[in-house]
């Protein structure tokens, strides 16, 4: 991951010609690479760590909010009563259970189409606050790291600047490897010489440590992204809806509960609900018993939903409760411990209970990475994405930094040269292939720069001299 400068070149003299132009090559798809991709960093590191530290100091939708503990909570019913009634013409959408006895409870009210969080003291159920939903800082910067606020088109550009990471990381690994110098250089940086080679020194070795953490962050990015992450990857992984024992399924995901932000486990996004209004399922409530939140409350915690949940109300007449738990939703530090329950509204039966060990295995693995790709496993994933974070900022920067040292100056990019009759290139073209058929934005970014270069700018001197 590094932009080796032209004083790395005496390090090459004595090697074979071959690998001279094959080093030439990985620095020059290094420079391009860096060239699309260093300012997505720079925007992604910076709003994931500002998302991080927000969700662990203030909480996303204001549940860290404090209250005073009392004796006996107010029913929820009661406390849900108070959250509509602060939005007049309201309907009441979600419950989010204190994590701790002196949190306030969450209430998600919807009214003509916007949706209100209401806060609520527990034990007294007067409204402490109200916001709308999706309105926080949390929220700005989420939808910056997702899309740039730009939508589906934000979402691709961010998605060929991961892929294109890949490549960065490929061909940086590649030109830091030890050749001839030993490893004492790749992992230690040196500052005896100062000027550019002490940045390149300071790159390549933060790079090459900090190589396999951003391969992680990559890819379970992408693995939200729109078209590696939905068409390829999670298409295939998601949960069989077989599983739900043949109960009645909803024409709805389950990324309709999805409201802006990723909200449903990864998992689950592209699985049918199930439906209320049959027999079906385990019967978990005595016959004839009401149904109502209060009740639903008490089914959650009978099954084990201690602490924060989430509990989702029916919407329309074959809608389900939803009790949910993932780390995603910081509802809990541990992403083993994810859990989602539909129950029937009408018998209070349990039509579907998934649990992390029900997941296959690229959903586990999604589960466990998502939760460390955004801190949310506790303080210490908070810290360490943190150092992640300044590592790219740092690794941005200094690119940046020796490319300006380098350059002759003028309006051209100085651009490292390109190699002349350069040999394996068979060899480079399979590379490139199998990029391409591992992260088609990036496949595609290649390719159209390919002919770009063949086609048009190397035919236009002046845009040939601009970009070497």
């Amino acid at each position: 991951m590094v932009s080796i400068d032209s004083d790395g070149v005496s390090r090459q003299a004595t090697a074979p010609v071959s690998t001279n132009k094959l080093y030439l090559a990985a620095w020059r798809w290094h420079f391009y690479a860096g060239l699309y991709v260093i300012p997505f960093f720079m925007v992604l590191a910076i709003t994931g760590m500002s998302m991080a530290w927000i969700a662990y100091i203030d909480g996303r939708d204001g549940e860290n909010i404090a209250v005073v503990p009392q004796q006996v909570a107010q029913a929820v019913s009661v406390q849900a009563e108070a959250a509509v009634a602060a939005i007049p013409g309201g309907t009441l959408k979600q419950y989010v259970a204190p994590r701790a006895n002196d949190l306030a409870a969450i209430f998600r009210v919807d009214r003509e189409g916007d949706a209100t969080m209401v806060v609520v003291d527990p034990y007294t159920a007067t409204v402490l606050a109200e916001f709308p939903r999706r309105s926080g800082w949390y929220d700005v910067f989420d939808t910056i790291h997702s899309d740039l606020m730009l939508g589906v088109t934000g979402d691709r550009m961010i998605e060929i600047a991961a892929s294109l990471g890949m490549v960065l990381i490929a061909t940086g690994l590649y030109m830091w490897w030890p050749r001839t110098g030993g490893w004492r250089s790749v992992l230690i940086p040196s500052f005896a010489r100062g000027g550019r080679v002490m940045w390149r020194s300071l790159h390549g070795v933060l790079g090459f440590w900090l190589s396999l953490f951003l391969v992680f962050f990559l890819i379970s990015g992408l693995s939200w992204a729109g078209v590696w992450g939905e068409k390829m990857v999670q298409a295939w992984s998601q949960f069989p809806a077989e599983k739900w024992d043949n109960v009645p399924l909803s024409d709805e995901t389950h990324a309709s509960m999805n409201h802006g932000r990723k909200e449903v486990p990864w998992a689950l996004e592209q699985t049918p609900m199930p439906a209320s209004g049959s027999e079906a399922g385990e019967a978990m409530m005595p016959a004839g018993s009401e149904i109502t939140i209060d009740t639903m409350d008490s089914l959650a915690r009978e099954i084990g939903f201690d602490g924060r949940y989430q509990m989702n109300v029916p919407s329309g007449d074959t809608g389900v409760y939803t009790f949910s738990r993932d780390s995603m939703s910081t509802d809990s530090p541990d992403p083993m411990s994810d859990r989602t329950v539909h129950v029937d509204r009408y018998t209070g039966n349990i039509l579907a209970d998934v649990r992390y060990e029900d997941y296959s295995w690229a959903g586990k693995a999604m589960a466990v990475g998502i939760a460390l790709h955004m801190g949310t496993m506790g303080l210490w994933s908070v810290l360490a994405n943190t150092l992640v974070c300044l590592s790219v900022l740092f690794l941005c920067v200094s690119g940046v930094v020796m490319w300006w040292k380098r350059r002759p100056g003028g309006m051209r990019l100085s651009a490292p040269p390109l190699p002349r009759d350069m040999p394996l290139w068979q060899g480079a073209t399979l590379v490139a292939l199998a990029v391409s058929m591992a992260f088609p934005m990036a496949g595609l970014t290649l390719l159209t720069v390919m002919m770009l270069d063949m086609l048009i700018l190397s035919r236009i001197p002046a845009l040939k001299r601009a970009l070497s």
